[in-house]
């Protein structure tokens, strides 16, 4: 019996090298940035979520140093044991202004903080129902809590409003502001309309619009116009935009003050290194002084966009960061990938679990520290390769 689980294992492995699914990591030998070393070559990088720039940024670097100096590295504990410094609080009473909330409180990551949060609100009996292309994370938390999860059409709000007539006990709707494989944005407005008419919470995870949209980059929630009555769960992570580490939850002093007492993620985890926390604070505040920074990324995704119609590619609807390269077939992609890469651009190929059967892409992100130049570059090669591939 103990040669049950390597052999378990070598079938995973070669039904996913069989179905041109298998993945291995990249080193990289630089920093973050538009322009990354691998294996000593440079490559132009669009497929970071870096999508302000500011990984790299000198601030935020002095910051994360300066801190480590004062702090040490490690915090040395959970939270709620000796772990939590006044670095920490000082993210989490900027990230709870920043959002228009009356708190917030830091995870040491976006699946952390979702599986956490949703584990800690719902109990068997309750529905929970969520857009078919929710991240895993989301997903995930759903399927662990024990309540009924039910998944609707994606942006359909009114299969959402069949499902909420549906549903039984306390009911939790979770959807992503920004889609992070599709790039396209949440109709959050006519969600929280759809969940008010039914006395349903609607939390929202804004990984992918945190910095980006909205005034001064509030994100998706504060773009669509509403605020913690519509949308009492907001998370988003600091990984993306900010270009940092770990993910924050924003709400009401009643959901923080609860989380706190019950969310094992939280109660039961390293709290995240304080020089982490200040660097964040410092990347926060970079979204007021450079505002430029989401004017150029806008730019950018215009520009790329009206060049990939001039070239006949088949983008998804987005005006994120994000821009979808519809391939369909797993192999293709990954061979349009390679063939990106001998160029000189680096582009993953996304394939099933990660999204649905004949629908792998290449997910391009884009950076306002790309430069135009950098961009008419990614669009003359995608040109070339895309008819072969």
């Amino acid at each position: 019996m103990k040669e049950a689980f390597p052999q378990r294992l070598r079938a995973v492995l070669e039904e996913r090298r069989a179905a041109g699914l298998y993945r291995q990591c990249l080193t990289l030998e630089s920093a973050q940035g538009p322009v990354v070393r691998l294996a000593g070559r440079d490559y132009l990088n669009f497929c970071s979520n870096d999508y302000l720039g500011l990984a790299a940024h000198p601030k935020v670097i002095a910051s994360l140093r300066d801190a480590a100096t004062r702090w040490g590295v490690g915090s040395g504990a959970s939270h709620l044991v000796c772990g939590h410094s006044a670095a920490h609080r000082e993210l989490e009473e900027a990230l709870a202004a920043f959002t228009g909330r009356p708190r917030a409180l830091l995870f040491s990551s976006g699946y952390a903080a979702n599986t956490g949060i949703l584990q800690a609100l719902l109990r068997p009996g309750d529905t929970v129902l969520q857009d078919r292309l929710n991240h895993a994370s989301l997903l995930d938390g759903g399927l662990h809590s024990g309540a009924r999860l039910r998944r609707f059409a994606h942006n359909d709000c009114a299969d959402l409003a069949r499902k909420l007539d549906a549903a039984a006990g306390p009911t939790l709707v979770a959807v992503d502001g920004v889609f992070s494989m599709d790039g396209d944005t949440a109709p959050l407005a006519e969600l929280s309309a759809t969940c008010a008419s039914r006395d349903a919470w609607l939390m929202v995870d804004d990984a992918h619009g945190f910095g980006v949209h909205g005034e001064a980059g509030a994100g998706s929630v504060q773009a669509a116009g509403l605020g913690e009555a519509e949308v009492p769960v907001l998370m988003a992570t600091l990984g993306k935009a900010l270009g940092t580490s770990g993910a924050f939850v924003a709400g009401s002093e009643l959901l923080i003050e609860a989380l706190i007492q019950s969310t094992r993620n939280y109660i039961y985890t390293t709290a995240m290194p304080p020089a982490l926390a200040a660097a964040s604070l410092t990347a926060l505040r970079l979204l007021h002084e450079e505002s430029w920074r989401r004017e150029q990324l806008a730019e950018h995704i215009a520009r790329f966009r009206r060049g990939a119609r001039q070239c006949d590619l088949p983008l998804l609807d987005s005006d994120s960061a994000i821009q979808p390269l519809l391939v369909g077939d797993a192999g293709r992609a990954v061979r349009l990938s390679e063939r990106l890469r001998e160029r000189g651009l680096l582009i993953s190929a996304i394939r099933p679990p990660t999204v649905p059967a004949g629908t792998s892409r290449l997910r391009i992100t884009l950076s306002a520290a790309h430069t135009p130049q950098q961009v008419a570059t990614l669009l003359a090669a995608l040109a070339e390769c895309w008819p072969d591939a």
